[in-house]
């Protein structure tokens, strides 16, 4: 697809050129390139460069690729190719350390310097870059390009939310809310003292001047676009200008099985789906508990696997069926609930459905997902060591009570309607036009990519 449009694409007005910028982080990829998809769709360009792992996904959306040069290679569906592993960290600041050394910060500059290589190899008119890679933000700022970036998570710099990563919700109380700003305070200075002068130094090999904090480089781009409800998200006091909602994408993979209804048509029982994401995690024992949990009760089970725990290593169980993928988007209108670890990925799938959730997070931004299920009261929120008994609990109090799946049938309404606006590819043409439809990189020169 590196030369023509891809079969099928809709014409919209003037073709504009996109690059998306990502690494194989699981959840993050298929809802960037939801995004992509739909560019190429409506006639446009998009060309990613990211990881080798991404390529065969890339392909599929219509996307040429290109693969990074000198930034690491990342692939968080491989356990033998996982170099960012922080299922091996015991404590949060041990996985948020693993994050800084082999993603956001450390190989800043060398994200940086692929960014403005494939420019110059191939000029676009907008820089679409995921929000975990400031690197590649910097080099997409070096090179004088409006720029946008994917927040594929809930948004956290809101004024008045609280911080990321801790599974907080909203403070009620004057006490709560010196609480969030003590703890946002300590994370930023946390963040700046390990991440700060690895962004600078990445930024004055590019020509850039240094930033005094590194969640400024986050709002350096043209927009910031957040990929998920806002009425899921939590309330901010107040956004910055840059910020969009613009609705989850719902996207399977394209790696996923096809799937057949292994129960016959007349089974009475209710459908659970378990999903514990499609990177590894350890989530072996976790899913064990839950097939324990739910083989005690009057349901059908399906466990999908994310292609990353080998089905062998489950035990069986009445109803309980065990499989390596299937398309939820074909699952979940069939499902009364869902059992996940909480990514974003599957929790705004659940509720784009009006199913409700229990959440039991591994680590990530999933205690952050599962805050927001409690608040937005479509689901239950479990600790992570949670026993066969507390799951099942939670699940028949899912299944025996209208409220949840309630409150999730009301928010399914709201992200029909986003998801059906196609705000972010609406965003991504605009920052195009505000350009005249021309690469400025055409007119910069080589700049210092190569240096």
């Amino acid at each position: 697809m590196d030369d023509e449009m891809a079969p099928g694409s809709q014409r919209t007005g003037a073709q504009q050129k996109f690059l998306f910028v990502m690494w194989q982080g699981g959840g993050n990829v298929p809802v960037q390139l939801g995004v992509a998809r739909e560019l190429v769709r409506c006639g446009h360009r998009v060309r990613v460069l990211a990881d080798p792992a991404v390529e065969e996904e890339a392909r599929a959306a219509g996307c040429g690729f290109s693969a990074y040069r000198l930034a690491p290679h990342h692939d968080l569906r491989s356990r033998k190719d996982d170099i960012f592993r922080d299922w091996e960290q015991r404590t949060r600041v041990g996985q948020i350390e693993r994050l800084f050394k082999t993603v956001s910060f450390d190989p800043a500059e060398s994200y940086a310097r692929d960014v403005l290589a494939e420019l110059m190899r191939e000029p676009a008119d907008v820089v679409v870059v995921d929000s975990m890679l400031f690197g590649a933000q910097i080099g997409a700022e070096a090179s004088g390009l409006p720029t946008a970036v994917l927040w594929h998570m809930p948004f956290t710099l809101g004024e008045g939310v609280p911080p990321p990563g801790l599974g907080l919700r909203p403070a009620r109380t004057g006490l709560g809310r010196v609480r969030d700003r003590t703890l946002r305070a300590l994370m930023r200075r946390f963040t700046d003292a390990r991440g700060l002068g690895a962004l600078n130094q990445a930024r004055e090999a590019v020509g850039l001047g240094p930033l005094a904090s590194v969640e400024h480089q986050v709002l350096r781009a043209d927009r910031v676009l957040v990929l998920t409800s806002q009425s899921y998200d939590l309330p901010a006091v107040r956004l910055p200008s840059i910020v969009r909602y613009v609705g989850p994408q719902l996207d399977d993979p394209t790696w996923v099985e096809a799937w057949e209804d292994p129960w016959s048509a007349d089974h009475a029982e209710p459908l659970v789906l378990v999903s514990f994401g499609s990177t590894f995690q350890d989530q072996g024992r976790v899913l064990q508990r839950t097939i324990a949990a739910l083989g005690a009760l009057p349901v059908r089970a399906l466990v999908t696997l994310g292609a990353v725990v080998p089905p062998e290593e489950l035990p069986t169980a009445d109803d309980v069926v065990v499989v390596s993928s299937a398309p939820h988007a074909a699952v979940l209108p069939h499902a009364s609930a869902v059992v996940t670890h909480g990514g974003h990925g599957t929790v705004i799938k659940a509720l784009a459905h009006g199913v409700p959730v229990v959440c039991i997070p591994q680590g990530r931004d999933q205690a952050d997902n599962a805050a927001r299920v409690e608040v937005s009261g479509v689901g239950v929120r479990l600790k992570r060591r949670a026993g066969a008994r507390a799951i099942r609990r939670s699940v028949q109090q899912l299944l025996a009570s209208p409220d949840h799946t309630e409150a999730a049938r009301r928010l399914a309404e709201t992200i029909a309607d986003e998801v059906g606006a196609r705000a972010a590819r609406h965003e991504l043409e605009a920052l195009a036009s505000s350009y005249g439809g021309r690469s400025r990189w055409e007119t910069r020169g080589t700049g210092s990519a190569e240096g």
